[in-house]
């Protein structure tokens, strides 16, 4: 006859492959597989929502920094501005003169920019150096006149770092000394197209006849309306900088660490350095702000799982009781019964960050072919980077393992008599 006690889980016969706690644990999982299965769904659905709100904002993150940085430099050095000094008398702390003007600002070159380039080139966080030439001119075709910006570069180092050949739309992306590449806009407002001539002008009276080898479209209506590229000697001659340049044009290999290298350059060529960090401060915030949000929304998951899994095994102790009871009572230690319920809470975590993982992936693919640009392409690509489900998993298992030891904890100290009796 059977005196209603359940036959303890340690008198079964052991597989010799499988530990004696893991067998334990599984059993226990096994026997409350309703609670188990609703825990390993609440952990996937957590792991799911991280999965896919990381990889989607990640994606999101860096098609807006491509879109920003398609057409700038991470870094632009620039010459020292000219500033006006107070008039002092014999006494240098009297001043002469209370209205102090600022000058007008002219073009100027970079003092002995080849060895600043040489210095920035040397830094192993830099990978493009290109310098440039840049001012305003005035472009002339019959009775039509536009004011344009002048950009004058080494092709082959400036398009390493803007990509000219796939924003060429007519021609080709050609530049020698009398050449020049102009925007949709300026062509559309000259009326002229490919092989056309242009006489440029700068301030200082300098004129030259170029060829338009090229229209490009940036992206954006006023670059393409004012922005022109030709040739380095071209612009130094047009702009009264012989030999010179007005900025240099670094590109680096962390496009988020741009300002501490900016800083670095500054302090190693005493130049002045913008990152794009500086100059697009707002676009940067955003970008940190959606940074923090992502974050927050992992944080506060991840304590919705770790609740779920620690309200799960509680329950399980208090159910296990008389069988935990009865495993003391046959010589378990307290030790073993400890790595039992840590086991369950860790492969709880995994088994839901498993399922979370092709949860979130399937929703990805799922979010990619619904969601397209009017010509249907891809709104922006998202990577399935190994790194983040691997991280998905180690966290969701070590959330299991720490919500688990205080139920662990419980269950290690309860008394062998007082659990048989009750």
């Amino acid at each position: 006859m059977s005196d209603g006690t359940r036959t303890p889980p340690a008198i079964q016969p052991l597989p010799r492959w499988m530990p004696f706690e893991w067998l334990v644990a599984l059993r226990f999982l096994r026997e409350g597989r309703v609670q188990t299965i609703f825990i390993i769904g609440g952990v996937a659905i957590g792991v799911g929502v991280i999965v896919f709100m990381s990889a989607l904002l990640s994606g999101l993150q860096t098609n807006f920094v491509k879109r920003v940085l398609t057409g700038q430099a991470h870094i632009q050095l620039l010459p020292p501005k000219e500033t006006a000094r107070a008039l002092r008398g014999a006494d240098p702390l009297i001043v002469e003169g209370s209205i102090v003007q600022p000058p007008l600002q002219r073009l100027k070159s970079i003092d002995q920019w080849q060895s600043v380039a040489a210095q920035i080139r040397a830094m192993p966080e830099v990978n493009v150096v290109s310098p440039a030439a840049n001012g305003s001119a005035l472009v002339v075709r019959g009775d039509a006149s536009r004011a344009i910006n002048v950009v004058g570069v080494e092709p082959e180092l400036y398009f390493r770092i803007v990509p000219m050949l796939e924003k060429i739309v007519r021609g080709t992306a050609r530049i020698t000394i009398n050449d020049i590449l102009i925007g949709t806009e300026l062509a559309n407002d000259l009326g002229v197209s490919v092989g056309d001539k242009l006489r440029v002008t700068s301030a200082n009276g300098h004129a030259n006849t170029l060829t338009i080898t090229g229209v490009f479209d940036l992206g954006n209506k006023a670059a393409n309306a004012r922005t022109t590229l030709m040739a380095l000697r071209s612009a130094q001659s047009l702009l009264g900088l012989p030999g010179g340049v007005s900025t240099l044009d670094v590109t680096v290999h962390d496009v988020y660490g741009a300002e501490w290298v900016a800083h670095r350059i500054t302090q190693l060529t005493g130049v002045e350095a913008d990152s794009w960090i500086k100059t697009n401060e707002q676009f940067f915030t955003a970008i940190s702000a959606q940074t923090t949000a992502n974050t927050a929304i992992r944080v506060f998951v991840g304590l919705s799982v770790a609740f779920g899994i620690a309200s799960v095994l509680v329950v399980s102790v208090v159910q296990k009781s008389r069988e935990i009871g009865i495993l003391r009572a046959m010589g378990i230690t307290r030790e073993q019964i400890l790595r039992i319920f840590l086991l369950q809470g860790g492969l709880l975590g995994f088994g839901g960050a498993l399922a979370g993982s092709a949860l979130g992936s399937a929703g990805l693919v799922v979010w990619q072919q619904a969601q397209r640009n009017p010509d249907g392409t891809v709104m922006f690509a998202v990577s399935f980077e190994p790194l983040m489900f691997a991280m998905a998993l180690l966290l969701a298992t070590a959330t299991g393992l720490i919500a688990s030891f205080a139920p662990a904890m419980r269950a290690a100290r309860l008394d062998p008599v007082s659990a048989i009796r009750g």
